[in-house]
């Protein structure tokens, strides 16, 4: 059974259970969504990705959380803060922050709803001294969120995903501090 985590004033932020995550990648395992993160995963691949951050949450107490719309319980996508384990990249065991939501739920603020709530998390509950986000170039509505988030872009932490092509890598990453938080 999921437990709620985080309640924001639409959203539930919830640990991760075998029916939600069903919901999850009904909402979010399609072409769109998935443009930018390697295409339209497998029943291999999700079920791996389930184990993934399962453990996350038995390895730290925290990762991606499954977001619950409180109007009606549709399951909107994922938001969290888990910990940096990127192919890659120097910045593994740093806390992350991310997100994955379903075209039905795109424009309507839930994103950065989560995403505030999150951060709000990681600085306050886990006291992370800052939080770092990675998407690609081309993923404009991700790094756009992570703008409107307050998050700055840092080129110098730019890195090459070994698991993804050259459409896909390099790695761009924003991060934001706890002192540049302000709780947008």
């Amino acid at each position: 059974m999921s437990e709620t985590v985080i309640e924001t004033g639409r959203l539930l932020l919830q640990t991760w259970d075998e029916l939600a995550f069903k919901r999850f990648h009904q909402a979010t395992n399609t072409p769109a969504v998935m443009r930018w993160l390697g295409g339209v995963m497998n029943e291999e691949q999700l079920a791996a990705l389930y184990q993934r951050h399962t453990a996350f949450f038995a390895t730290h107490g925290h990762g991606f959380w499954i977001v619950v719309r409180k109007e009606d319980g549709e399951v909107l996508g994922f938001c969290g803060i888990k910990r940096v384990d990127a192919q890659g990249t120097g910045l593994t065991g740093q806390h992350e922050i991310g997100w994955r939501f379903g075209e039905e739920s795109w424009g309507k603020g839930y994103a950065k709803e989560a995403a505030a709530a999150s951060l709000d998390y990681a600085f306050a509950t886990l006291e992370a001294p800052h939080v770092v986000a990675f998407t690609v170039e081309g993923n404009s509505a991700s790094w756009g969120l992570m703008k409107r988030l307050g998050m700055l872009r840092r080129p110098d932490l730019d890195f090459i995903d070994p698991r993804y092509g050259e459409d896909l890598n390099p790695t761009i990453v924003y991060r934001i501090t706890r002192l540049e938080w302000k709780g947008l």
